[in-house]
């Protein structure tokens, strides 16, 4: 299975910042830049939002010279625009991926680092097949059996993030202990998850803390499921990739890069794991509970 690479999402996303930018400095609207480029104004939006699979270069080229941009910062948005052709896994399931989580998922394989509170569920990139594949039949209880196939295979292939010899991705993770006692496929597919989370817990990139029932409410708020995503500090000559927060939705999802927000989500996630137990604790809780599904 390959390793996951930096994929199409972010340098679309860089290209997108650069070009409004760089429109908002040469003084031009939306409207009159489309126009000057022969092309709508949604489109030019999209671009900017990055809100789309791939730019043709010469739109790229021909907005460097009308905008006033220097030759070396056009060069480097013109590589920008070559990178987001590349075609990476999850390209091949783009019929079974909603655009947001498309989106989030060319992140989540270019990013550094990933913090994460998940209340009751255990979190995708610590999940087992067998548990994710229960959740599949209930989620897509009449779908056919090669669909529930390849959207596991989703999940293998996000899963590599963790696993690949080069940089694999630091995981931090706090899980409520609900999620331990939610039923999901049966006793011995919850036996073998909790045995996964603490097995995965060894692994030098990964943390795990289980916040458990009696931390109340830390902070005095219910927090729901929250992933903060950070691509830590790029190559030289290559422009910065801000930190991103994801709020999954059941009808749409969210992602916030003001400073501010991302700020308040990582104040939230350190209360949170201050409150929870420590790793070798929660190492010890997983493994009492799964003998108490499978004895």
């Amino acid at each position: 299975m390959p390793d996951g690479g930096v994929g199409s999402t972010v340098p679309l996303r860089q290209l997108g910042r650069l070009m409004l930018e760089w429109r908002n400095r040469s003084g031009l609207s939306q409207a009159r830049a489309a126009e000057l480029l022969e092309m709508g104004a949604t489109s030019l939006a999209r671009i900017e939002k990055a809100e789309i699979t791939r730019v043709r270069t010469g739109v790229i080229k021909e907005a460097c010279g009308i905008y006033g941009v220097p030759t070396d910062i056009g060069e480097g948005m013109v590589q920008l625009a070559q990178q987001a052709k590349v075609k990476n896994w999850w390209h091949s399931y783009a019929d079974l991926l909603p655009r947001n989580l498309d989106v989030y998922v060319g992140l989540e394989a270019a990013a550094d680092g990933c913090v994460t509170y998940q209340p009751e569920l255990i979190p995708g990139l610590l999940q087992t097949e067998a548990y994710d594949r229960a959740l599949l039949s209930q989620r897509w209880p009449d779908a056919p059996a090669e669909e529930r196939d390849r959207r596991a295979q989703i999940k293998k292939h996000r899963q590599v993030t963790t696993t690949r010899k080069h940089h694999p991705l630091d995981l931090d993770v706090v899980i409520g202990q609900a999620a331990l006692h939610r039923p999901v496929g049966g006793p011995a597919v919850m036996a073998a998850q909790l045995r996964h989370l603490a097995d995965s817990s060894t692994r030098e990139n990964i943390a795990i803390r289980i916040l458990p029932f009696e931390a109340g409410f830390p902070g005095g708020i219910s927090m729901l499921p929250f992933v903060i995503l950070d691509f830590g500090a790029p190559p030289p000559g290559e422009p910065t990739e801000p930190s991103v927060v994801y709020l999954e939705g059941t009808v749409g999802s969210m992602y916030l890069e003001d400073h501010d927000d991302v700020r308040f989500y990582h104040s939230a996630h350190d209360t949170l794991r201050q409150a929870a137990l420590d790793e070798t604790a929660s190492r010890n809780l997983l493994r009492r509970i799964a003998k108490e599904y499978a004895p």
